[in-house]
């Protein structure tokens, strides 16, 4: 089992839905400027499963790394080929979702916490 396609999809998440939308309007004008179809996949697939399932597949047709690997497959015919890619981009989508709300569950409180040490500081240098 390897995490790379994991790590690689869920930080693409991360940065098209997480982070570029923050960074300036120019990205929130790109959508809206893009075909109706593709603005559409952009709302679509806010999910981390139904982009980590797409983004798998393509980023394994890219890179050739696997979650899983599928030994039966590189002997079998196309069929066996194709099941397996399709089998490894679900499993790498399930993981990608189990991080990315793993991620929110960790983070919220993280940052809630660091905001009160900022201000019980500052409470402390004001008195």
């Amino acid at each position: 089992m390897s995490l790379q396609l994991v790590l690689l999809v869920w930080s693409c998440h991360m940065l098209f839905w997480e982070k570029l939308p923050e960074w300036g309007s120019w990205f929130s004008g790109f959508i809206e400027r893009l075909p109706r179809s593709l603005a559409y996949l952009y709302q679509a697939w806010h999910c981390p499963y139904c982009f980590g399932f797409w983004a798998a597949i393509a980023a394994h047709a890219i890179t050739g790394h696997t979650t899983f690997v599928w030994p039966m497959a590189e002997q079998g015919s196309a069929l066996l080929l194709l099941l397996a890619w399709l089998s490894d981009a679900l499993v790498t989508a399930v993981l990608v979702m189990l991080v990315s709300v793993s991620y929110s569950a960790l983070s919220g409180p993280a940052v809630r916490g660091m905001q009160l040490t900022q201000e019980f500081k500052q409470a402390m240098k004001a008195d």
